[in-house]
């Protein structure tokens, strides 16, 4: 299989195969990339990836009702955690963004029905044909981003709005070459 160049480790091709660019419906799923993509900020995705595990025992599985309620005690344990990036200001952003997060499943019914808005409710099918073309935000990604900050996110630059957007299925950013492209409907 012609795979996007990126994914060249076996948990890498596996993520790329399972789970990058899938259409993300499901609030803690939601909330499970806004953490990550948060930590990965300045790391490389492998990284993260290699971490996951680590940061569901960590934070709750997920769970944004029960991350919201951390307090000093848990931060601090989290800082002592070798298993996630033990970075002050992105442990804080977890737990301040789990908080934001319940607001907006309050103001909208949900997560999903929140963010799928900027793109007009379906996914942005993309037809690149190298990674040289896919850029790093979009005028998409910027809305998000402008949004999320507007609402008290934090490590949410467009950026990694726009890795989010990818990971999520919200932009299908496979090559056109990688079959996954088209089981993810492009070329429709």
């Amino acid at each position: 299989m012609t795979r996007c160049h990126w994914a060249t480790t076996e948990s890498m091709i596996e993520y790329h195969d399972r789970e990058w660019g899938v259409p993300v419906h499901e609030d803690r799923r939601w909330f499970e990339f806004l953490l990550l993509e948060g930590a990965q900020a300045g790391l490389s995705w492998s990284t993260i990836l290699k971490k996951r595990e680590n940061y569901r025992a960590a934070f709750a599985k997920f769970d944004p009702r029960k991350v919201a309620k951390f307090g000093d005690e848990e931060a601090a344990a989290l800082l002592l955690n070798e298993g996630i990036v033990r970075n002050r200001l992105k442990v804080a952003s977890a737990i301040g963004n789990a908080r934001a997060f319940l607001v907006v499943q309050k103001e909208f019914g949900s997560f999903d029905r929140y963010i799928w808005q900027f793109v007009d409710g379906r996914p942005i099918q993309n037809a690149r044909r190298s990674m040289a073309e896919v850029p790093a935000r979009t005028a998409e990604s910027d809305a998000i981003s402008r949004d999320l900050l507007k609402r008290g996110f934090k490590f949410v630059g467009s950026t990694i709005c726009y890795a989010f957007m990818q990971a999520t299925g919200m932009v299908n950013d496979h090559l056109v070459e990688c079959p996954r492209w088209r089981e993810l409907g492009g070329g429709r």
